[in-house]
C-alpha cells in the first residue's frame, strides 16, 4: 500500500469514527483522562481498587492494567488476582500469588501512577467476595477458613471491602445484603468498605449498608478484558471508580483516607458519595458568575463554569424562573453554560439554589446547593 493510499484509509477511518462520538451525549472534552478538582482541604486522587489479568481470570498482561490506568489519568491501581480461582493455572502457573504486581509494578516504574498489592478473597457465600489491599503478601491469605483470610489481612495492615454485593451468581434478586458472618467482620474492624458500583452494576442497597455499617463507599471496573472496550472509552465513556480525598499523593494518605471513609463513587457521570464528601467536590467542580443586565430589563445573565471531568445536571429549585429554558441545566466537563433569569427586579446580588441530580448522597437523594455571586 503506497503512503497515499494509507493516507487517505486513515481519512477514511477519522471520518467514520467522528459522527459516532459527535452524538454521544456526555462525550467528555478533556478526553478519556478522569481527574476531579481537589477540594480546600484535600486532594482528589482517582483510584481503581478491582482489576484481574491473566494471574487469574483476566484477559491480559498486568502491563497493559497498567497502561489503561495511565491513559486514563488515574492515581492509583490495584491489582486484585483471586485466591482461589485460577482458570488460567495450567498455561501460566505461578505459585506465587504476588507475581502480577511485581509485574504492574515493574511496568509502572517511575510514572507515579501508585499500584497497590491486593487480592481478591474468592469464597461462596455466606463470606462471599472482598479485595485485601496494602496487603505485604497475598500468599498468607490463601487459606482453608474463610475468616482466617480476613484476619490475616487484617494483620498486615489491609484495608479490605466488600466486592459486588448485588452479583446475580451469588444475588438472584440483585439485592445486596451483609451476611451474620459477614457482620461479625466488619464488628472486628476487618471490612471497612464496600463496593456500590462494581463494573456495569449499581446498587442502591449497597449505599445503604455502607451508611448503615459505616464503610467506604467503593466504585471499581473489576476489569477483566479492555478497559476500551467494556466502557467505550472512544464514544466518550468512563471507567468506574473511587474518588479518593486524601492529604497527599501516597500510598499511606490513600490508606488513611480509606480508614476515614473519605471516598466518593463515579460511575456514568454519576458522583455517589456522603454528603460530607460529594459537597467538597461539587463546590471545587462548579463556578457561578454573572454579566448583569441589558438595558433596562430585570433579565440577568448568568453563567456556571465546571472544572470536573463529570457532566453535572442541575435542576433549579429556587423561587426565580429562566428566561431561555426550562427548570434543567445540564454543564458538560469544562465548559461554561450561560442562561438568563428574570429577577423581577435589578438586583446587586442573586443565589439560585439548585438540585445536584447527578450526585447521589443516599437512594433517590440528591443535595440541593446555593450557588451565588453579585450583578454588576
Amino acid at each position: 500500500m503506497t503512503v497515499m493510499m494509507r493516507l487517505l484509509a486513515a481519512i477514511f477511518v477519522f471520518l467514520l469514527v467522528l459522527p459516532a462520538q459527535a452524538q454521544h451525549g456526555h462525550d467528555h472534552v478533556g478526553g478519556r483522562v478522569i481527574q476531579f478538582p481537589d477540594t480546600d482541604g484535600y486532594l482528589s486522587l482517582t483510584c481503581d481498587f478491582h482489576m484481574h489479568t491473566v494471574f487469574s481470570d483476566g484477559e491480559v498482561w498486568p502491563s497493559i492494567r497498567v497502561q489503561e490506568a495511565q491513559r486514563d489519568g488515574l492515581d492509583c491501581i490495584a491489582i486484585t488476582e483471586h485466591l482461589e480461582y485460577q482458570p488460567h493455572a495450567k498455561d501460566i502457573p505461578h505459585p506465587d500469588r504476588n507475581r502480577a504486581f511485581d509485574l504492574a509494578v515493574s511496568a509502572a516504574g517511575n510514572s507515579g501512577l501508585i499500584v497497590l498489592r491486593g487480592s481478591e478473597i474468592t469464597r461462596s457465600l455466606p463470606y462471599g467476595h472482598a479485595n485485601a489491599i496494602f496487603i505485604k503478601d497475598a500468599n498468607p491469605l490463601l487459606t482453608e477458613d474463610a475468616e482466617d483470610a480476613y484476619e490475616e489481612a487484617g494483620a498486615q495492615g489491609g484495608f479490605t471491602f466488600i466486592n459486588h454485593p448485588n452479583w446475580g451468581s451469588q444475588r438472584k434478586d440483585g439485592i445486596a445484603r451483609i451476611e451474620p458472618e459477614q457482620l461479625v467482620l466488619i464488628e472486628k474492624g476487618l471490612i471497612q468498605g464496600i463496593e456500590v458500583v462494581n463494573d456495569l452494576t449499581y446498587s442502591d442497597e449497597a449505599i445503604e449498608l455502607a451508611l448503615e455499617h459505616d464503610l467506604a463507599i467503593i466504585g471499581t471496573s473489576d476489569i477483566h478484558g479492555l478497559v476500551d472496550w467494556q466502557y467505550e472509552i472512544a464514544q466518550g465513556g468512563h471507567r468506574p471508580i473511587t474518588v479518593v480525598l486524601a492529604e497527599n499523593r501516597t500510598e499511606e494518605a490513600i490508606r488513611e483516607a480509606l480508614l476515614a471513609r473519605r471516598t466518593v463513587a463515579y460511575y456514568l457521570d454519576s458522583i455517589i458519595g456522603r454528603e460530607e464528601h460529594v459537597r467538597p467536590l461539587i463546590d471545587a467542580s462548579l463556578s457561578f458568575s454573572t454579566s448583569g443586565y441589558s438595558g433596562d430589563l430585570s433579565i440577568a445573565q448568568i453563567a456556571i463554569r465546571n472544572d470536573s471531568d463529570a457532566w453535572f445536571t442541575l435542576r433549579n429549585v429556587s423561587d426565580y424562573r429562566f428566561h431561555d429554558r426550562a427548570n434543567l441545566i445540564d454543564v458538560p466537563p469544562h465548559q461554561t453554560v450561560s442562561f438568563r433569569v428574570k429577577t423581577l427586579e435589578r438586583l446587586e446580588e442573586i443565589a439560585i439554589d439548585f438540585e445536584v441530580l447527578n450526585v447521589i448522597t443516599a437512594p433517590s437523594e440528591h443535595p440541593v446547593i446555593t450557588l451565588s455571586a453579585p450583578i454588576n
